[in-house]
């Protein structure tokens, strides 16, 4: 993953479903098709939550990392 232009990290450490997946729907409005956005969380939920949103929601899931309880999920706007 560290080959991914990040445009704009989004922080939602310290809350749970569904908050990060609803900053994350407010954060892709400030970005451009083709973007990428960064995702940091500490719930875990956030493994199945991001790649099901992106399928429903047409973005891109371009992976998720996994480091010391804190999860980095990448996004790119379509």
């Amino acid at each position: 993953m560290k080959d991914i232009k990040i445009d704009l990290s989004l922080d939602t450490l310290g809350y749970y479903c569904p908050v990060p997946i609803v900053k994350t729907a407010k954060a892709l409005h400030e970005l451009q098709a083709g973007q990428v956005l960064e995702v940091i969380a500490d719930d875990a939920g956030i493994k199945k939550d991001l790649p099901a949103w992106c399928k429903t929601t047409g973005h891109e899931f371009l992976g998720l990392e996994e480091k010391a309880g804190e999860f980095r999920g990448y996004i790119k706007k379509r």
